[in-house]
């Protein structure tokens, strides 16, 4: 990728991913990006704004962020952070262990996004488009343990972007409230 090209997909992550940040204050941002875990995890993680801006420094391991325009808030362990990165620069990844994403607070204001396509900006076909409430999401490192897992969107467990190298376990939560 030409360094102008690198440009230009950072731009787009800030656009896409930092417009609701901006209203925001750091107390604000931080206590959304908590909300995307469970508290053991989230009160002891590094919290980060779109733009990589340390907000806290955690110690655990875990990366949080708060909400934006393209997806909900959300923690991390590192694995998710590399797959999100070769995602926006459409590489492809090998996954090296299992891993985690907690998305307990949904999607917020975020559109959603396609079940079977991750660069998709519309359903291509009914039950694709997916906007979960809580989930957690998991990463495996051998793609012969999502064989057999649904990939319809409608049931609590599914495999969203099988196929391709993006391919994670949805597991849908029922809300905490």
């Amino acid at each position: 990728m030409t360094a102008r090209n690198l440009i230009a997909v950072w731009v787009l992550c800030l656009l896409a991913f930092g417009g609701a940040q901006a209203q925001m204050n750091n107390a604000e941002l931080i206590q959304e990006a908590e909300s995307a875990a469970p508290e053991v995890i989230s009160k002891n993680a590094t919290i980060k704004s779109s733009d990589g801006k340390v907000l806290r420094q955690g110690t655990n391991g875990w990366t949080c962020y708060p909400g934006s325009n393209a997806i909900g808030p959300m923690c991390n362990e590192p694995q998710w952070d590399t797959l999100l990165t070769a995602l926006m620069e459409k590489k492809p990844i090998k996954i090296e262990k299992f891993s985690i994403s907690y998305m307990l607070a949904g999607e917020g204001k975020a559109p959603g996004v396609s079940n079977s396509d991750p660069y998709a900006t519309k359903a291509t076909h009914a039950h694709d488009w997916v906007k979960e409430g809580p989930h957690l999401m998991i990463l495996v490192p051998d793609a012969k343990a999502l064989e057999g897992l649904s990939t319809d969107p409608r049931d609590p467990v599914y495999v969203m972007w099988k196929g391709t190298p993006y391919a994670h376990i949805m597991v849908k939560i029922p809300n905490r409230e």
